[in-house]
């Protein structure tokens, strides 16, 4: 399996710490849909615009969400080369043929 960059590395973990929040889910799940405004995903999440904030700028971070500005409006959306990044990084696993195990260790130090 290929060895992904410095960038790629900090990209891929970036990426599954976004993933890792029930919040951020819910927000790649209404972005699957349609670009959204900051107002309409704090209304279909139920959650305050400071504590979207916050998980916006963790999947911005993560490259896994675009932002566009229209007046005074923020409109978000999937930014859908990042996912082909993480589904690529995970494709290679399921490629792996059968794990070898340890070899034994020789160095009693």
């Amino acid at each position: 399996m290929p060895t992904p960059s410095a960038t790629n590395s900090h990209l891929i973990a970036a990426g599954f710490h976004a993933l890792s929040d029930p919040i951020r889910i819910g927000v790649l799940e209404l972005l699957r849909k349609q670009e959204q405004c900051v107002c309409d995903l704090c209304d279909a999440l139920g959650v305050s615009q400071s504590k979207l904030s916050f998980h916006l700028k963790t999947l911005k971070e993560a490259r896994l969400v675009n932002a566009r500005h229209e007046g005074r409006w923020i409109y978000y959306s999937l930014n859908l080369p990042q996912f082909s990044i993480l589904e690529a990084y995970l494709a290679e696993y399921s490629r792996l043929g059968q794990i070898s195990p340890a070899r034994c260790c020789d160095n009693f130090s």
